[in-house]
């Protein structure tokens, strides 16, 4: 049976390894590696405050070890759990391939809105990505149909529900969604999430596609309901 200062150092010993591939510069040490990555890795970024202190506690096992088979303390359980949950994490990322990968229900541009509407009813899907044929053209959401609504009673000009989703996609924020690849990590498509709120804009949803760009095939869609939810 392993103690739980064996299967501390192992983990922190992968973690270690996986930094030091990241990294230019081979020679930073765990602390200094963990900071530098932190600016443009998600996963370093959501955990390290543990990584600096499983690092401390790393320094308090190896340099105060009585012999090699005596260690001055034994990390906690819930500790060892910890680290290895993260080695993992950074290992072995959740993707959202294949966690997001689902059917998307889209439209053309030229489709009457009660389409929409009929969907919103029947399956409560709120996120309409919209095409011109193969091009995309941006993202229809239920709170801009409901802008777009309040804007036409006013003028009370024609049939509503008849109207082109064109018309109505023409009032919703051109930047309310972002393309992602299938190989993105669920830490990085929280990030951008977070980032686009730190810079003033609250994006509807992240669109999947093989390589990241609006060209490819739409294969999944991810809403910051669903980053809650994992």
């Amino acid at each position: 049976m392993y103690k739980n200062s064996d299967r501390f150092l192992t983990a922190f010993n992968r973690i270690e390894k996986e930094l030091k591939s990241m990294l230019m510069k081979k020679e930073l040490g765990f602390s200094r590696a963990v900071r530098v990555l932190q600016k443009s890795n998600a996963i370093i970024k959501q955990y390290t405050d543990d990584l600096l202190e499983f690092a401390e506690l790393r320094n308090a096992i190896v340099h105060n070890r009585l012999d090699m088979a005596f260690v001055i303390a034994e990390p906690h359980d819930s500790v060892v759990n910890r680290i290895e949950k993260i080695e993992q994490e950074l290992t072995q990322p959740k993707k959202v391939d294949p966690l997001f990968i689902k059917r998307v229900i889209a439209f053309q541009q030229n489709d009457p809105l009660y389409h929409i509407l009929d969907v919103i009813n029947h399956k409560g899907i709120t996120k309409f990505p919209i095409y011109n044929g193969d091009d995309f053209q941006g993202l229809v959401t239920h709170k801009g149909i409901a802008k777009w609504l309040a804007r036409r009673t006013k003028t009370n000009t024609g049939p509503l529900f008849e109207t082109s989703i064109m018309e109505v996609l023409q009032g919703e924020k051109f930047d309310n969604y972002k393309f992602i690849s299938t190989g993105t990590s669920v830490y990085e498509a929280m990030e951008i999430f977070r980032e686009q709120i730190g810079n003033g804009n609250r994006l509807e949803a992240l669109l999947i596609t093989e390589n990241g760009t609006s060209k490819g095939e739409l294969l999944g869609i991810v809403t910051n309901w669903d980053i809650m939810e994992i």
